[in-house]
């Protein structure tokens, strides 16, 4: 009886918060699409999804009211490019998935069983206002480094929005290092590899006499053949000028790929290139001194150049804790703001920088229509702010995944308060979860 009770409120205990129905009044509005905030906005939830908001919007009868007191309230965070699920402690090998350097596979390769809903970074991230992130492999054994996924940061376990929503690899130094030792072998190794892809698709026998020595295996072959009819996006992390444009230049053999660039230090060097090729650029805005050959061109106003330009243009925190710290976005975009009003720099606005952490990395995965703003049908992660989210130091102060409202609290903040005020005798008990 005892434990038919016990395996009963283990189940209850797992069972995911149900989708609320909510309105919440009298924000300073942010729909995240580049517009400029609306005072004194609404936004209503049904069902985990947004129904409407703006100025003006009806509140439904019998729903739950929510009174944002003028405060920011805003789509929640979408990180651009991101590891969090994947890592725990960066040096303890066992709790770190993001590369598979000595596996026979490497484009077949597929994140989402390796990610963990209950690792520590999710809920910081969450308590920082991220509700999705694009989550990307590190590296394989190959040039190709995997499938990667769009996640969600809620209180549960079930994670993955889009499982293999992206494939993923490095060109420049990185991939000069992964192909052989120089960037000429890296173009003819992708080049073989989608061509391999590419008659595969034509007959898959063709790899049935091939073995595990084989330049591709199968499942890496069926997901280049995504890549090259441009099913699945192609993020490729690309730094020089030279190198950026080699890379649009592979759309004149591969027409179909969807490609997205990663890094993009020099990006400003050739951005009329890459804003004439309609590509995407994910960018950090910290990666802005020459601490490579390959980023000689670096410099602060490489964003906003590019967004000049006609680019669309994301924030993200790759090369920067990207498995723990995407909470640092905020303050990334803030710092394009605050560029804007430097004599000779380029930033971007307030509303460009607020879309560049929002629906711009939802464009480029291809989801603008589900995630990234608070427009009509899309998912109700909404954050409501203390402050000015691009503001270094605001903080949330409620948040909600698929209209499912969210703890802020994270064993950061459990181990805080069982240690701040230390008594003589026994250590306090362990928290219960």
């Amino acid at each position: 009886m005892i434990r038919t009770l016990l395996l009963s409120a283990a189940a209850l205990i797992a069972l995911p918060a149900a989708a609320q129905d909510i309105a919440i009044t009298n924000a300073k509005l942010v729909i995240g699409d580049g517009s400029a905030p609306i005072e004194g906005g609404t936004v209503v939830v049904r069902g985990g999804k947004v129904v409407a908001a703006g100025a003006g919007v009806a509140v439904p009868a019998g729903i739950e009211r929510v009174d944002a007191q003028g405060q920011y309230v805003t789509p929640g965070i979408v990180a651009a490019f991101s590891r969090v699920g994947l890592v725990e402690v960066d040096a303890v090998t066992g709790t770190n998935d993001r590369s598979a350097t000595r596996s026979r596979f490497s484009a077949g390769l597929d994140i989402a069983p390796a990610l963990n809903p209950m690792g520590s970074p999710i809920a910081v991230n969450r308590a920082a206002g991220v509700t999705r992130a694009i989550v990307a492999p590190g590296s394989s054994s190959n040039l190709f480094a995997g499938q990667g996924a769009v996640v969600d940061l809620a209180d549960d376990m079930d994670m993955v929005t889009r499982a293999r929503a992206l494939q993923y690899v490095a060109f420049g130094e990185d991939g000069s290092a992964q192909a052989g030792g120089s960037r000429a072998a890296t173009f003819l190794l992708f080049r073989e590899q989608l061509l391999a892809a590419r008659s595969y698709a034509r007959n898959p026998g063709t790899l049935a006499e091939w073995g595990n020595d084989a330049m591709i295996q199968r499942a890496d072959a069926e997901a280049l053949v995504r890549v090259i009819n441009g099913t699945t996006p192609l993020f490729v992390r690309v730094d020089r000028a030279a190198d950026i444009l080699n890379v649009l230049k592979l759309r004149d053999e591969f027409p179909a790929l969807k490609l997205v660039l990663v890094g993009a230090t020099e990006g400003w060097l050739v951005a009329h290139n890459i804003a004439a090729a309609k590509v995407p650029v994910l960018v950090s805005p910290l990666s802005d001194l020459p601490d490579s050959f390959e980023r000689l061109g670096a410099t602060q106003s490489n964003a906003g150049r590019m967004k000049a330009a006609g680019i669309d243009v994301s924030v993200g925190v790759f090369d920067d804790d990207d498995a723990h710290k995407m909470g640092y976005t905020t303050q990334y975009a803030g710092n394009l703001v605050g560029l804007s009003r430097l004599p000779g720099a380029s930033g971007l606005t307030w509303d460009q920088a607020f879309a560049s952490i929002t629906s711009a990395p939802a464009r480029a995965i291809g989801m603008d229509g589900t995630i990234g703003s608070l427009k009509a049908g899309r998912v109700g992660d909404i954050v409501i702010w203390d402050k000015d989210p691009l503001e270094l130091g605001s903080r949330p102060t409620m948040v909600w995944i698929d209209g499912k409202r969210q703890s802020l609290v994270t064993r950061q903040d459990r181990l805080r308060d069982r240690y701040l005020t230390p008594v003589e005798g026994a250590l306090p008990k362990a928290y219960d979860r």
